[in-house]
């Protein structure tokens, strides 16, 4: 029986990228492009002839604490990294999860591939999302050409913003040899103040009234009863959680002014600093979700308009991160979930589940036609990543 399966290419350097992606181009030969692996099954790449992995291309190239600016290639590692900056009192401000468990996928998550899907902890709305942490990177085009794209600046102007335009196009417009990205300073410790048993529509309004507050959160959640209820957490009703993060004296007064914003909401509790880290590490990786066979979905909505997609899946069960602006969804009806997502002004993915469904809702009109146009753009032939954004 003839090996059909594609051929696996792991360069370890620029050099080699650059060999494999032009001579590749110039067989018109379709490439999927991972980095760990752990997220290979969302959209998962179609007629792929060779798999090209850059878990290889790791280690930081240049690290400046003292300019908070860092330097490595995409196959660096997440825990390597987080570790060195630490090492420094830094972190990387958009808290990247790692969702391998929730995936069930092996393999260590990659700096490349947390910038390639653009994937933000509970700090977003707080920090922002990975995207705007990206200052440069170099890469190869699928028309197998060399570019860059920024700086190592913060403050760095040079056209494009095409650092955007890569964060989020999952390896479908170039395959990324080196990034560039800013660090921060770690907060010196947090608390998170939880709120007792809220129905979904009040629980968006108590954040809301949160993040309006004069009190810097830096993460606010709301698990609803079925998804409070599960394990790790255990709870005997729905969670609202808010995080303060910052120096201790800092964070005692701003937790006074944030209970009084929420006086009207209910019963309040504290987390200190080591029960809220556990509480927002579950979050970051869905964990209340890990063990359902169900689909599972990421819907991203405007943070209002998050409650509005708990109340439309009635048979589902959600979990809502950033404000509501990114609602988890336990739910075997895909048209009922697409169509919740649009009602609320934002659109849904199938992270987890049915292998014959598309992962990304397909687009339409005016901004399909924009987004083939910079496909075309960077990788006329579709050779990278085909099938994987839809």
């Amino acid at each position: 029986m003839l090996d059909t399966a594609p051929k696996v290419l792991s360069p370890t350097t620029p050099e080699e990228v650059l060999e494999a992606v032009a001579e590749a181009a110039a067989k018109q030969r379709r490439i999927e492009v991972m980095g760990g692996g752990t997220k290979r099954g969302v959209g998962r790449v179609e007629r792929a002839d060779l798999t090209l992995s850059l878990a290889g291309l790791d280690g930081v190239l240049d690290y400046a604490p003292e300019e908070l600016v860092l330097t490595a290639r995409p196959g660096a590692k997440l825990k390597d990294l987080e570790k060195l900056v630490a090492s420094e009192g830094q972190m990387l401000p958009f808290e990247p999860p790692r969702l391998a468990k929730l995936l069930g996928s092996k393999g260590e998550p990659t700096l490349g591939g947390v910038l390639a899907a653009n994937l933000s902890g509970p700090r977003r709305v707080r920090a922002g999302a990975a995207r705007d942490h990206l200052l440069g990177f170099a890469a190869v085009s699928g028309r197998g050409e060399v570019f860059k794209a920024g700086g190592k600046v913060v403050k760095n102007v040079t056209g494009y913003d095409l650092a955007k335009l890569m964060a989020g196009s999952w390896g479908t417009l170039a395959v990324m040899t080196e990034v560039t990205i800013k660090v921060l300073p770690k907060p010196k410790t947090e608390a998170t103040l939880l709120v007792f048993g809220l129905e979904d529509r009040r629980a968006a309004q108590a954040m809301a009234a949160a993040l309006n507050a004069p009190v810097e959160v830096s993460a606010a959640a709301h698990l609803p009863a079925m998804a409070a209820a599960r394990a790790p957490l255990k709870a005997e009703m729905a969670v609202t959680a808010l995080r303060l993060e910052g120096f201790e004296a800092s964070i005692a007064a701003r937790l006074d002014t944030l209970a009084q914003a929420l006086k009207d909401f209910g019963r309040v509790d504290l987390l200190d600093a080591g029960l809220s880290r556990a509480f927002w590490g579950q979050v970051r990786e869905v964990e209340a979700f890990h063990k359902d066979p169900r689909p599972l979905w990421r819907v991203s909505v405007p943070p209002a308009s998050g409650w509005r997609v708990g109340e439309a899946l009635a048979a589902g069960e959600v979990l809502y991160d950033w404000g509501g602006g990114l609602v988890w969804a336990l739910s075997e009806d895909p048209a009922a979930v697409r169509a919740a997502a649009r009602a609320a002004g934002g659109h849904a993915a199938l992270w987890r589940g049915e292998a014959a469904l598309a992962s990304f809702q397909p687009l339409e009109g005016a901004l399909a036609a924009l987004t083939g146009r910079v496909k075309r753009a960077f990788d006329p032939e579709g050779l990278l990543n085909p099938g994987r954004l839809g």
